[in-house]
């Protein structure tokens, strides 16, 4: 094992621009200094030892003066010195003087003081030489019958350590701590003999556990947790054992310790496919989501939950627990709410749809109650979504969601009432019995609309829907009402002039119909006795002439249609002639006086030429009432929405399909049979060890995913750094975990020479932090060596590391010599992951970020889809356009594109391009590629990955 490779026990931080001080002025304060100099000193020689100096001059001194003093730091100091300091002579025998060494510990291992006994114990695990633990095997024996539990258990430790290192030592541990863990009472000193145990002579654990396994209840939680692993390990090795331990199992569920009840449900389900025990583990799971309070504890738990789903035999048991599942609501946590939500969506069954829906209106109202958070208008646009989807899927629940949600097409936030906007335009397109329910709310609510986006929605589905006599007039009632006295510019003017007060408008008219049967209004004022106050008369007010006045005209065009429409469908429903031209007419005006206010100047912005075209087309369609201008207007709209719900629901179904699909696990007759025993580690995913892969996902260890796959080979991540004739060849293997990267530099001397003090000094550009600096090397002729060093890295853009390798030739009086290395540039594509939203979401966030990049294509691909999967696979992004508005041919293409990195950053694209098509049809894609972020680094980054990666290369 190289000195790269050592395992580092201690990490002490410095600072790295202090002086290092000399060894004489070390050595006078280690003979004649106080105690504070003498710690002060020794400090300063461990971190020269750890920074690579040898120092064989002081180790006399050190145990002379210093390892005689009873000081507790200083024993501590000496444990780590003791720990770093080298032990043995260039060919490998122990120093002379490590025997004295030997002795002192002998001594503090018969302390008085349980401090130093126990952390010498520790100390002791450490050491790999047998020469130096020989002589201290007694006093380690007699410490395991210390009155002080802290010595008992770090004596067990330190057993368990020399016997899995230097057996012959020790040979009967096993018999020696199974008689120890027999008489033993304290918690922790169980815990350690018996994890002893079980890697050391897993028979004696199992006889210890069957004399106390009904009391395993009883025992301390780490205990419990040592237990459940020795169960999980011994029923996978030999299913047989399983009938005698899995009662054990149910019985730990019941801990008082969440964590032992997290690890038994975990291993009760790998135990046990039944549904008793799946619907106990879930259950257990439920208790420990609704009970803990920490948020990553939920989302943990709650993926474990998700994991049961995906078994198709399970899902029956979870769907009997979805009301439990709906009390993790109460967490406040959106992220948490939301995995919860989807979790209940999947599983809803008709068996608890009816519950589901009454639970989740309960949640919509609550959120209307609670004091406004930051996240309240997210959690309820979430149970809008879930509402919608339970809706579309079993149709009986809609007319009982629908009252709910309308409520909310009045909220302030335009993002939930957009939701329930699209969930009511769906419903009122696909459940026709629902028609007159949506079109009476959606009156009733009309007037208390607040965003102007959703105006127009609901301006829009009224106009569509609405198809008798009496909604069609409560339609222009509504309109009329929200618009004031028309003609609106004369109004004003004489609002501004005096000559009218506006509190007057309110209650001047007596109370009266609006509509007559004729269809006209008898009065022209709107205000005039439908509003009992003056506040509720400026809530109306605010509607379409608030939006007008603010130079939103793009409502005038939707009213405008809107009106055509109904006035269409009144012109087919009415058969007197003398009411169609009063309605027509009614209607006309509206759109007359709209327009002369957007051409005057009393908006804040005058009315757009688009709007000026579209009001100018609905007035010439209602004076001439052709038959295909009614079709247009009351029939092809319709045909496109219903044209589009088709589509959506058809993506849906297919990817419900793949999903299921991909669940079944289907066995062909012909497939080979595999045999246990002759299966690669690899291959045995079934049988892996749940708690081993759990400790290297904690540690951000993945290797093992890469060794997976075959096909993933650690040659293509080796980056060379130097050049095959220069005297020092170095290359890296970059190593990506999720926050970090390893390097592991292999340097190899290629000349004939000793080079000592070799060094590898790095530097980081980008937002990259190198972690430790690396140990200098000695290498011998033509030896080589590993050096590792650890990088952080804050956020999602490019990074470039760069150094040199330093060195001195032995017996030469030159400089330190110097070799260059070449740049690691890192790749973002490791951070960045295929993510959804919804087109909303898109439009929000594009809107919103402030760093945009424009790449312009320049490749060699000469077809427009084949160029966009490209760039998709090049840059890990996902398409959000769906595949029908992709396929056939035009000529050109507009898709758009969204990723998220793993530090929650977004990355939004638009690829627009185009086939020139007079150039030939061998002629490349042209076009541009815009990317927003949030932050710069992201959006340059992102943009140069594409620069790099648009040119298809030939293999």
């Amino acid at each position: 094992m190289t000195a790269a490779e050592n395992v580092c026990y201690t990490l002490i931080n410095v600072p790295s621009d202090s002086e290092p001080p000399s060894e004489i002025s070390l050595k006078a304060d280690l003979e004649k200094g106080e105690i504070k100099a003498k710690t002060e000193a020794l400090k300063k020689v461990i971190i020269m030892i750890l920074n690579g100096e040898k120092l064989p001059g002081l180790l006399m001194t050190i145990i002379r003066f210093v390892l005689p003093l009873q000081d507790h730091t200083i024993k501590k100091l000496l444990l780590v010195f003791w720990e770093i300091v080298p032990k043995t002579t260039p060919d490998g025998k122990l120093l002379q003087e490590m025997i004295l060494v030997c002795d002192a510990y002998r001594k503090d291992l018969q302390h008085p003081n349980e401090f130093i006994r126990g952390s010498t114990l520790r100390f002791l695990c450490k050491l790999k030489e047998s020469e130096l633990l020989e002589p201290l095997m007694p006093a380690i024996r007699a410490c395991l019958e210390h009155r002080h539990s802290y010595v008992r258990r770090n004596a067990v430790l330190a057993i368990y350590t020399i016997y899995r290192n230097f057996e012959h030592l020790i040979p009967d541990a096993p018999e020696l701590i199974h008689d120890f863990l027999v008489n033993e009472k304290d918690a922790s000193c169980k815990r350690n003999a018996f994890m002893m145990l079980i890697h050391a002579d897993q028979d004696r654990a199992l006889d210890y556990l069957s004399t106390c396994i009904d009391q395993v209840h009883t025992f301390g939680d780490i205990l419990q947790l040592v237990i459940v692993e020795l169960i999980y390990k011994v029923c996978h090795a030999n299913p047989s054992e399983r009938a005698r331990f899995i009662r054990c199992i149910y019985n730990l569920l019941q801990s008082s310790s969440p964590a032992v009840k997290y690890e038994a449900a975990g291993t009760l389900v790998t135990l046990s496919s039944a549904p008793t025990a799946i619907k106990a583990a879930a259950q257990c799971y439920i208790d420990l989501i609704i009970k803990e309070s920490d948020n990553n504890v939920k989302l943990i738990v709650l993926d474990r939950l998700i994991e049961l789903k995906e078994h198709p035999t399970h899902e029956r048991v979870l769907q009997d627990l979805v009301m439990d599942i709906l009390r993790v609501l109460s967490t406040p946590d959106l992220e948490v709410r939301k995995k919860t939500l989807q979790l209940a969506l999947d599983l809803v069954s008709s068996r608890n749809v009816e519950e589901l829906v009454i639970v989740l209106k309960k949640e919509v109202i609550k959120t209307n109650n609670v004091t406004e958070h930051e996240d309240t208008d997210k959690y309820r646009q979430l149970l809008v979504r879930t509402l919608h989807s339970c809706s579309v899927r079993f149709p009986d629940m809609a007319a009982n969601v629908i009252p709910v949600l309308m409520e909310f097409l009045s909220d302030t936030n335009e993002a939930a009432a957009a939701d329930v906007l699209e969930f009511v335009r769906e419903a009122i397109q696909r459940f026709d019995n629902l028609r007159p329910l949506i079109i009476e709310k959606m009156l009733e609510v009309f007037h208390a609309i607040k965003t102007v986006k959703i105006y127009r929605g609901a301006l829009w589905i009224l106009g569509e829907y609405c198809s008798t006599k009496e909604d069609i007039q409560s339609v222009m009632t509504e309109v009329r009402r929200s618009l004031g006295e028309i003609p609106i510019v004369e109004n004003e003017i004489k609002k501004e002039t005096g000559e009218v007060k506006p509190e007057d408008e309110v209650t001047a008219a007596p109370a009266q119909k609006l509509v007559t049967e004729m269809g006209t209004y008898v009065t022209q004022s709107a205000l005039s006795s439908s509003r009992p106050s003056k506040k509720e008369e400026d809530s109306l007010v605010i509607s379409s002439f608030g939006f007008l006045m603010d130079g939103d005209f793009y409502v005038a065009a939707s009213l405008a249609t809107t009106l055509t429409k109904v006035a269409l469908r009144y012109v087919a429903i009415v058969p007197e002639k003398k009411k169609q031209n009063s309605f027509v007419a009614e209607a006309m005006l509206i759109m007359v006086t709209v327009l002369h206010l957007g051409k005057s100047s009393l908006p804040k912005k005058p009315i757009t030429d688009d709007d000026v075209d579209r009001i100018s087309l609905c007035l010439k369609v209602l004076s001439e009432c052709s038959p295909l201008m009614n079709d247009i207007f009351n029939k092809e709209c319709r045909k496109s929405l219903s044209h589009m719900l088709t589509v959506r629901l058809e993506e849906e179904k297919l990817s419900q399909k793949k999903e299921s699909e991909k669940r079944n696990v289907t066995v062909q007759a012909d497939d080979p049979i595999s045999f246990m025993q002759l299966t690669a580690k690899n291959e045995m995913t079934s049988k892996e060890d749940q708690f081993q892969l759990s400790l290297l996902a904690a540690m951000g260890n993945t290797q093992r995913k890469e060794a997976a796959d075959p096909l993933a080979s650690k040659l293509n991540k080796v980056t060379q750094l130097t050049g095959f004739s220069d005297p020092v060849y170095a290359e890296a293997y970059v190593h990506v975990n999720q926050y970090d990267i390893v390097l592991d530099v292999l340097v190899v001397n290629q000349t004939s020479d000793t080079l000592q003090n070799c060094t590898l000094e790095l530097a980081t550009l980008g937002d990259l932090k190198l972690v430790e600096k690396p140990s200098p090397l000695t290498l011998a002729p033509h030896d080589f060596a590993n050096i590792k060093a650890n990088v952080k890295v804050a956020s999602t853009e490019n990074g470039i590391i760069f150094g040199n390798i330093v060195y001195d030739v032995s017996g030469a009086a030159s400089d330190r010599n110097c070799v260059v290395l070449s740049d690691i540039h890192i790749d973002i594509m490791d951070y960045i992951q295929p993510a959804s939203c919804t087109d909303a979401e898109f439009r929000q966030m594009w809107a919103e970020f402030e760093w945009e990049n424009k790449v312009t294509v320049n490749t060699n691909i000469t077809d427009l889809n084949e160029y966009l999967q490209h760039i998709l696979k090049s840059t890990n992004m996902k398409c959000l356009t769906p595949e029908k508005a992709l396929s056939g041919f035009c000529g050109f293409m507009a898709a758009n594109l969204y990723a998220r990195s793993i530090f929650g950053e977004d990355a939004l694209a638009n690829v627009s391009i185009e086939k020139p098509i007079h150039l030939g049809p061998d002629a490349p894609v042209n076009g541009h590629i815009r990317i927003r972020a949030k932050s710069q680094g992201m959006a340059l980054s992102l943009g140069d990955k594409i620069n790099l990666s648009q040119k298809k290369t030939n293999v």
